[in-house]
């Protein structure tokens, strides 16, 4: 583990976990679809990096790689014998042909474009991820003996919040378009956690559902195209921080580590619920997020690049975007004692340390 950065995310990752949540995960085979995304490089480095601690049998990590990144995984699968990665659809591919899927008692269920750029260009890929993939799995493993099937679904799926709701709790149903540039997504992890719903109403399916809330750090390709990844490739490429909007769109930003360590958590619960993840403090506007980076990127780059206002000459750049996106947690950490705790000031900095040492890249 050459990155320290990285190296400390995943002992706090690991300190951050019970006794009993650790012993969890002994004599697992764990199969995670969409094993190549940004949630996926901390997953599979974290169970690599803990597999004889933990006493895990096999990861088995499956992708396309539509958008996903292969060469950290190449490298990750040649020195642990106990990764194994293999491409996959989930889509069009059958479970059944992934040796060792059959005796997968941990399924996390992570394959999805995440990006609203990427999933405008693949919208029937990704609504597919969602729905036929995820039923596809859910039809495999519903008679099998698991211990938790872990659905990644998305602060998304409540839309744009009437301000009373906010901080949004998991009973909020929801101000959801259903027709729009990021329907496919939105109502796609809606309809997705209808069916683990009935999964687990008819086969008493472990399934839990985990809400993200705006996560960021490292194993976010600079090249993702969300608004934390624009401002790193911005500093990284020494170029000015440009936003294409009026910079007064408000969400709290969950470092990556936090955020593990709560799906973890999620995935470890063993029975049905769902739980938000994110950390409900500070709700910054993008403007002040702006100037975070751009404070921490003078100390870390020696930036010089200035924080600017542009127009996006995507019309439908800002179609059904929220004003607001902040979580009530009260629930994970009463159930889950989930504490996220890194603020976003640190949490950037981690974020630029890494891709500095990195080289702007992820291996």
């Amino acid at each position: 583990m050459k990155n320290e950065i990285l190296s400390e995310d995943l002992e706090y990752i690991y300190n951050n976990l019970s006794d009993n949540e650790k012993s969890k995960l002994k004599n697992s085979t764990i199969l995670f679809t969409g094993c190549g995304g940004f949630l996926g490089y901390y997953f599979m480095h974290f169970f690599a990096r803990f597999a004889e601690d933990l006493e895990i049998k096999k990861i088995i990590g499956l992708d396309n790689f539509l958008t996903g990144t292969r060469d950290w995984l190449n490298d990750l699968s040649n020195n642990n014998p106990k990764v194994i990665l293999k491409e996959f659809n989930v889509i069009t591919d059958s479970i059944e042909s992934i040796e060792g899927a059959s005796e997968a008692n941990l399924i996390i269920h992570g394959a999805s474009i995440a990006s609203p750029i990427f999933y405008r260009i693949y919208p029937e890929e990704t609504l597919d991820a969602n729905i036929t993939g995820l039923r596809r799995m859910l039809d495999f493993y519903k008679l099998k003996e698991i211990k938790g099937f872990l659905f990644f679904s998305s602060s998304e799926i409540y839309g744009d919040p009437f301000p009373e709701f906010i901080p949004t709790t998991e009973e909020y149903r929801g101000n959801v378009a259903t027709m729009g540039p990021r329907a496919c997504y939105d109502e796609a992890k809606r309809f997705g956690e209808t069916m683990c719903y009935i999964f687990n109403q008819k086969y008493e399916m472990p399934i839990t559902i985990a809400r993200p809330f705006n996560n960021y750090g490292p194993g976010m390709n600079i090249n993702d195209k969300r608004l934390p990844a624009d401002f790193a490739k911005a500093v990284h490429e020494g170029r000015d921080l440009i936003m294409y909007s009026d910079g007064k769109p408000t969400r709290t930003f969950c470092y990556i580590s936090d955020a593990i360590t709560g799906y973890l958590k999620v995935l470890l619960h063993n029975k049905f619920d769902v739980f938000n993840i994110g950390i409900d403090k500070p709700e910054v506007s993008v403007a002040e997020f702006a100037k975070l980076f751009s404070k921490n990127a003078k100390k870390v780059y020696g930036y010089k690049g200035d924080v600017i206002f542009d127009i996006s000459s995507d019309k439908e750049y800002m179609t059904d975007n929220p004003n607001r996106r902040c979580p009530n947690i009260q629930k994970a950490i009463s159930i889950l004692n989930y504490n996220p705790s890194i603020c976003v000031d640190e949490g950037i900095g981690r974020y630029l340390k890494f891709l500095k040492i990195n080289n702007g890249k992820l291996l």
